[in-house]
């Protein structure tokens, strides 16, 4: 993968570990926080000052700009929801499996279209989809895992795009879960994994139950 410098933030390399954190091109606040707008946009609640913990039909509400579902798994024979609420989005076809969640993708809108566009200025990859995964408070979160599926390939790339509040990015080696490193990704800021990160390196969100307000992701991917 070919990166401007100019954007680079950081970069880390550790053994196995290869990632960039950018700011993300044309980024000032004005647009990032018109993103959270557009992508949280409907015609019920305001989405800036609503608790959406309280609002149990969010899958049954008129999104305009994104089609926002809480899916849930089953635990030993009891469904659960899970602690985040997510969108998938792709070229026809690109369909994506994780914890035993299918997903075929929506398709591509102008907002998600602008972001992938803005993604090019600074690499190579032709991203073909995008997971939108919604963190409503600092109660939402993701445990221990790595994105390993078949279909993204043996050395995925992976560009996670962050809107809203600050949350905790944390990496710990697959051998050593004592070895981590913890990113804290802001408003507007890029992660890029690529290489052999997803052999050797689970990450997660972890809870921050200080946190009131919602986290935007955006994880754009090439299905295989």
């Amino acid at each position: 993968m070919q990166v401007n410098p100019q954007n680079v933030v950081r970069v880390l390399k550790l053994k196995s570990l290869m990632a960039h954190w950018f700011t993300f091109p044309n980024s000032s606040k004005k647009i990032a926080d018109r993103a959270l707008a557009v992508f949280f946009e409907n015609d019920q609640h305001d989405w800036q000052s609503t608790n959406w913990h309280e609002i149990d039909n969010i899958n049954e509400l008129s999104w305009e700009n994104s089609a926002w579902h809480q899916d849930t798994v089953k635990f030993y024979g009891k469904e659960h929801e899970l602690p985040r609420v997510s969108a998938w989005y792709g070229d026809t076809g690109k369909s994506y499996k994780y914890s035993g969640i299918l997903l075929h993708p929506h398709l591509w809108n102008a907002a998600l279209l602008w972001m992938r566009k803005q993604l090019s200025t600074i690499n190579d990859t032709t991203f073909n989809s995008v997971l939108l995964n919604w963190y409503r408070s600092g109660q939402d979160h993701i445990s221990w895992h790595t994105d390993a599926e078949p279909e993204l390939g043996k050395n995925p790339i992976i560009a996670s795009l962050n809107f809203g509040e600050a949350r905790r990015f944390l990496l710990r080696r697959n051998d050593d879960h004592a070895d981590k490193i913890e990113i804290n990704l802001g408003h507007g800021d890029l992660l890029i994994m690529q290489g052999e990160i997803q052999h050797f390196w689970q990450h997660s969100i972890p809870k921050q139950t200080k946190i009131k307000h919602g986290r935007l992701n955006m994880t754009f991917r090439e299905i295989f």
